[in-house]
């Protein structure tokens, strides 16, 4: 039987494209514990099989691996199964075994992976790799609705996306190139200087990153305070307080601020000068691109770039939204705005905000300037979640407010400018009201607004004066960076990619590079920069790494060959790890030490609360990391720790038992606070009920935080008695 093989990038992917394009019910087939489906679709067989993301990776090719050896630098790469390169994809090959299998009866092969360049390549590589055919059939659709998909298959390109397609390829080799040598590079280098082995790694991207940390943790160090003056006033009208500047704001001038303060620091009463008063219309806000989406998460839930990917992922596999890898603020009417809308209407939550939308004269959103060639702004599709976790709940929430707040008017806001004279000096106060809310009650609560009243005054009312201070203040260093800040400072400087930058975090944070929230450069972090900076500058290059995305953008429009720009890359390459080989040594030894110093530094957790004289430290052995005690054999003191994810060392201890607190990250949720005694009362159900009843997660956060060894008192729990009895072993 001859059918048509349709390939989607997800298992999950699969079952919604089925069961849209089934004139009856799809037929659930595995293979290997790998599903697909069998379908008619008006009276054609269709089988749709899955991917499970990249089925093929990029890998030295074997001959010139074993010519070389482990040196650098290296060009020869070749698509081999990403089961034959990571032990960790072993999985993948049934995948892959099953479409190629699929395959052999199939007439025609269509694409349904995701429409941006990562989704491109994962088809082509399927097709060409496992089908053995040079082109493809290619469905283009930015949810997975039925109505979407049926006109995605129905209006389907009769090739693949070439465009997308080369510059996803060339992307992959770029990355290859510089992830693999620039890692080598360093990790030769470091290992000649200390003897043994140590991975240290750098790429294309992951490199200018961390200079954007290092670059502004050397603003913070070199920051010197400058000392200013400022002068307030506490006034009294109608029973009413005002607050007031002196109008000059900062005084930089000592003996200036202190002659006017002399002169009125004893007056009870001011005069009104002068009354500003002004209405300013605030539009709404812009449709949500991936970075806004992350940052607002960041800012409102505290969740992570890559936590906030991941979820709005599983968001748009369920159907609730569109794709969310896009740079895009647009929202193009044929999206359909009504049906969304009055299917929104259709969730209690929603139905008094989706009426006072629908009630507007006409449905027009306020779209901002970013726009994407493959996919339009985030937006809800208008399928109903049946079930959400709480954090899953939270962006889904996030998504609809911003989707229906676009289409509001805007906000209508007065401020009120008063000038109070007192002895000849000027001070300013400021009032502020909502005129009309508009757009900010569908919003709500993901606003932020300042409400200050001012009491009724005209010219030359009499205000009293209740106090006249001198404020000795000093200018404050530059913040760090946030997660989410130092992904939109990716994006303002184009390196990386929507898709890419929150995994770089991700890996700066894995290798040492940095630390904490906000985020820090470690020790090895700015010794790694440094060293580059001195001998190899062009690895750092943000210009350089933006001039390679530009040039992958060119490829995807056809501007471009794709040979053209790896030739390009090979070239600078070559030429930046020759500059490094003349320093092998001098970067080697810097690496060296720091990275000694970093290790140490990065997995102390403190003092032993057992022994009292030893320090607790994060080892390794054959079954994973744990914490044990310096002082051993003498103190047997250990403690496990999670199998999988990040573990950073934190400066705080349990508010409960003393022992100390590290951070788990595991990318698919935000980082979470955990104390290393399993028997503290903190690990119990009956804890987390409680915390979880009095939606005081995020407070036990930010109690674990600023936690002292004192013991925080908590109702009808028992205190731990003791510390664990620990179990000898070897370290």
């Amino acid at each position: 039987m001859a059918y048509e093989l349709i390939i989607s990038e997800k298992p999950q992917a699969s079952k919604r494209i089925a069961e849209a394009l089934a004139d009856t019910k799809a037929k659930k087939e595995t293979e290997n514990k790998v599903p697909h489906y069998i379908l008619t679709h008006d009276g054609k067989e269709i089988v749709v099989a899955c991917a499970v993301g990249h089925l093929f990776g990029l890998a030295e090719v074997k001959e010139a691996k074993k010519k070389k050896g482990w040196t650098y630098p290296v060009f020869d790469v070749e698509w081999k199964p990403i089961n034959e390169i990571q032990k960790s994809a072993a999985f993948s090959k049934k995948y892959l075994d099953t479409i190629k299998k699929l395959a052999k009866n199939a007439n025609s092969v269509t694409v349904a992976t995701d429409f941006d360049v990562e989704g491109e390549v994962i088809g082509l590589n399927c097709v060409r790799f496992i089908c053995k055919k040079k082109d493809a059939n290619r469905m283009k659709f930015s949810t997975l609705t039925k109505e979407d998909l049926v006109e995605s298959y129905e209006n389907k390109l009769k090739h693949l996306e070439w465009g997308q397609a080369r510059a996803g390829e060339t992307r992959h080799i770029l990355d290859w190139f510089w992830g693999i040598n620039l890692s080598r590079a360093l990790t030769l280098a470091v290992n000649k200087a200390r003897g043994g082995f140590k991975l240290l790694t750098s790429g294309r991207v992951q490199g200018p990153a961390l200079k954007l940390i290092v670059d502004k943790e050397k603003e913070i160090k070199d920051f010197v305070p400058e000392p200013y003056w400022e002068l307030t006033l506490k006034g009294e009208k109608d029973k009413k307080e005002i607050d007031a500047m002196h109008s000059n704001g900062r005084f930089k001038d000592e003996n200036e601020v202190k002659k006017i303060f002399s002169k009125i620091k004893d007056c009870k009463t001011a005069t009104v000068n002068k009354i500003e008063q002004r209405q300013i219309k605030e539009a709404p806000p812009v449709p949500f691109d991936l970075t806004t989406l992350q940052t607002q998460s960041a800012r409102y839930f505290n969740i992570g770039p890559k936590a906030t990917l991941n979820i709005a992922q599983s968001l748009y596999t369920n159907g609730y939204i569109s794709y969310p890898r896009t740079s895009s603020q647009k929202l193009p009417a044929k999206l359909g705005y009504k049906k969304i809308l009055n299917n929104l209407s259709k969730n209690p939550k929603y139905a008094n905000l989706v009426d006072g939308i629908l009630s507007l004269p006409q449905l027009k959103p306020n779209e901002g300037e970013k726009t994407d060639d493959a996919h339009p702004s985030i937006f809800p599709t208008g399928v109903l979640p049946k079930k959400l976790n709480d954090t899953e709940a939270k962006i889904y929430d996030l998504i609809v407010k911003r989707f229906l707040s676009v289409f509001a008017p805007a906000a209508v806001r007065e401020m009120i400018k008063v000038l109070l004279d007192v002895e000849g000096e000027l001070f300013q106060a400021e009032g502020s009201r909502t005129v009309e809310e508009n757009w900010y009650k569908f919003y709500a609560p993901y606003i932020r607004r300042t409400e200050v009243e001012l009491p009724k005054m005209k010219e030359k009312d009499k205000v009293n004066v209740k106090d006249i201070s001198k404020l000795d203040k000093q200018t404050t260093p530059p913040k760090r960076y946030t997660e989410a800040g130092l992904v939109r400072a990716m994006e303002k400087e184009n390196i990386g990619t929507k898709a890419t930058r929150a995994q770089i975090v991700e890996t700066l944070f894995t290798r040492g590079y940095i630390k904490g929230k906000p985020l820090e450069a470690t020790e090895l972090g700015i010794k790694t920069v440094a060293a580059l900076l001195k001998h190899a500058p062009d690895i750092l290059d943000v210009e350089m790494t933006r001039h390679f995305e530009t040039e992958m953008d060119d490829i995807r429009h056809g501007k471009k060959k794709e040979e053209e720009v790896i030739d390009e890359a090979r070239e600078t390459l070559v030429k930046i790890l020759s500059k490094f080989k003349k320093h092998e040594n001098e970067i080697g030894k810097v690496l060296g030490e720091a990275e000694a110093e970093s290790y140490k530094v990065m997995n102390t957790l403190g003092s032993c609360p057992v022994c009292k004289k030893g320090n607790l430290m994060i080892k390794k052995s054959r079954f994973g990391k744990f914490v044990g005690c310096t002082s051993y054999p003498n103190c047997t003191a250990t403690f496990g720790l999670p199998k999988t994810g990040i573990i950073t060392v934190t400066e705080n201890v349990c508010p409960e038992c003393g022992h100390p607190i590290v951070e788990h990250r595991t990318g698919k949720t935000r980082p979470r606070l955990t104390c290393i005694n399993p028997k503290c009362i903190t690990w119990t159900a009956e804890y987390k009920e409680e915390q979880r009843q009095a939606d005081q997660t995020e407070k036990f956060d930010s109690g674990l935080k600023e936690a002292t060894k004192k013991k925080v008192a908590k109702k009808k729990l028992k205190p731990v008695k003791k510390a664990v009895k620990k179990k000898k072993g070897k370290k």
